[in-house]
């Protein structure tokens, strides 16, 4: 049993179908991410952008859930501090936050990589905003889970979306039990649970 393209349309909400999510490589993206991100990329690394740089940049520098902290109440102070940063108007200062949200939301959910910083490899795909929607983000999710298992024995770990492997397990491994029901009924799926740490000692 492996995740389907269907799972990732039930799950996450994502699309499948659509234009491919794919492009030209370059061997820098230094002028792309000044120009449409207005940040720098790492000079070790010309395809990856800081993420601490970018979430300073849409004002949640301090993203960090507090202990005790609600998810509502958690949410609430996000969307205020992220209100103080970002433009109100629409125009190239809006436009220049989107892609900033947009390339974090990828460069770490959808296309997550190993490590803390961010790639800018999809930056192309951003520079119409206006097609955006029409890409299928689903199915590169799903290639991208498939091609970071790796079939090396020294790579322990794997990179991506880690809740959609969650909300699979619910879904097809029951046995192995499931996060606190949030939202019944709730689609895309991801939005029913809300995850429950396993307090079993691995022994038993």
């Amino acid at each position: 049993m492996i995740p389907t393209l269907e799972d990732m349309v039930r799950i996450t909400g994502l699309r499948v179908d659509g234009q491919a999510v794919t492009g030209v490589t370059y061997t820098s993206y230094q002028e792309l991410a000044e120009r449409l991100l207005g940040l720098a990329v790492t000079r070790e690394k010309l395809s990856l952008i800081s993420r601490t740089g970018l979430q300073a940049s849409l004002g949640v520098a301090s993203a960090c859930h507090e202990i005790g902290e609600s998810q509502a109440n958690y949410m609430t102070r996000m969307t205020e501090d992220a209100r103080a940063a970002l433009a109100e108007e629409e125009g190239a200062a809006a436009d220049r936050d989107l892609r900033r949200f947009l390339i974090l939301v990828i460069g770490k959910l959808i296309l997550g990589t190993r490590g803390d910083p961010v790639s800018c490899r999809c930056l192309p795909l951003l520079e119409d905003l206006s097609s955006v929607g029409s890409y299928a983000w689903g199915a590169a999710l799903l290639a991208h889970l498939y091609d970071s298992l790796g079939t090396s024995s020294r790579v322990t770990g794997v990179a991506g979306f880690f809740p959609l492997l969650q909300v699979w397990a619910y879904h097809h491994l029951p046995s192995l039990g499931r996060g606190e029901p949030r939202r019944a009924g709730a689609v895309p799926l991801l939005r029913r649970w809300r995850f429950r740490q396993d307090e079993q000692s691995l022994r038993r």
